[in-house]
């Protein structure tokens, strides 16, 4: 997973949390948006930490 995934997951997280007002009675909607949040955030640090180990790693010298 990217930052455009962790992104993308925080969008339709915040749209269902926020401004989707219809409810089912098999699943909350909110929940699964604040779940989605949460699983877009934990993607972007991923991705940052991922970023990181790979700028720090210096190549073998030939």
């Amino acid at each position: 997973m990217g930052f455009g995934v962790g992104v993308f997951l925080i969008l339709v997280g915040a749209i269902l949390s926020f401004a989707v007002r219809d409810s089912w009675d098999v699943m909350d909607l909110t929940m699964v948006g604040y779940i989605c949040m949460g699983v877009g955030v934990l993607a972007l640090i991923l991705a940052f930490v991922t970023l990181a180990t790979r700028r720090r790693r210096v190549p073998p010298e030939v």
